[in-house]
């Protein structure tokens, strides 16, 4: 009993206390100068126009400085080397179907030389056409060519996978340095914090923290916003590789298999 006392008398002098304060708030507003009233109706009766400047998109990009111009390029080559890509790493690019029945019907007929000429075209340069050229030639010219065309198909489609990921290697390098350079732009700009708290003799003015603090957050904006879409594109890249690698493959053996019936 005495404890259910104790919580209503404690929550009734919390009440209270509560009402006086905010009773005495009140007051305090009432109480202010009347010229203070009148200045106030006035502004509210005779607004004034707000004069200040508008940032841009542009305005914020630019204080992220050197290293968010850095980024920037970044950016720019990425964007370059993405569209490259999905240019050249396409089925139609790296196995072209004419190019593809053309060297099968020539194969088929035994027509080596004639083969080799057709992959060795301008027209015709591809994934495809290297690989089946390097097992035609090992054919042709080796002895025992029916059982090494093979080995240097496989050498030749090593050889040409390890380009096509060696191209794809830059996406994967932006990717990770672009966030590195957005955490060095956030370091510069707490440095350059702290270094105005220190000559402000530990109060400085919001203004004159700003432009620091808007250097380390754009930094590292910027950073991700470019290494997400590199790092997507780079792994979109390398299982588009590895896809139509596979299926290079086999349409070369399929190219090739006559070559076995000859021995």
């Amino acid at each position: 009993m005495r404890r259910t006392i104790g919580i209503r008398a404690i929550l009734a002098y919390s009440f209270v206390l509560l009402v006086g304060t905010y009773s005495m708030t009140l007051l305090a507003q009432d109480s202010s100068p009347a010229a203070e009233t009148l200045t106030v109706e006035e502004s509210v009766e005779t607004p004034t126009e707000d004069n200040t400047p508008q940032r841009t998109l542009l305005d914020t990009l630019m204080d992220g400085g050197v290293v968010g111009a850095l980024i920037g390029v970044l950016s720019i080559v990425a964007v370059g080397f993405i569209v490259e890509h999905f240019l050249s790493i396409r089925k139609d690019v790296l196995m072209p179907e004419d190019v593809a029945t053309s060297l099968s019907d020539l194969v088929e007929e035994g027509k080596i030389d004639e083969a080799i000429e057709v992959c060795q075209h301008p027209g015709s340069r591809s994934l495809l056409a290297y690989v089946v050229e390097s097992g035609l030639t090992r054919y042709r010219s080796s002895e025992f060519g029916f059982a090494e065309y093979k080995a240097a198909v496989e050498e030749a489609g090593e050889e040409q996978t390890g380009q096509l990921y060696r191209k794809i290697e830059v996406l994967g390098l932006i990717g990770q340095i672009a966030p590195m350079l957005g955490l060095t732009g956030t370091v510069l700009g707490m440095i350059n914090a702290f270094n105005t708290i220190a000559a402000t003799d530990g109060a400085p003015k919001p203004a004159e923290l700003a432009e620091a603090i808007g250097q380390a957050l754009v930094t590292t904006l910027l950073g991700l916003v470019v290494a997400i879409p590199a790092m997507v594109a780079y792994s979109f890249f390398g299982n588009r590789i590895d896809s139509l690698v596979s299926e290079a493959g086999k349409r070369v053996e399929q190219i090739l298999t006559p070559l076995g019936r000859r021995r």
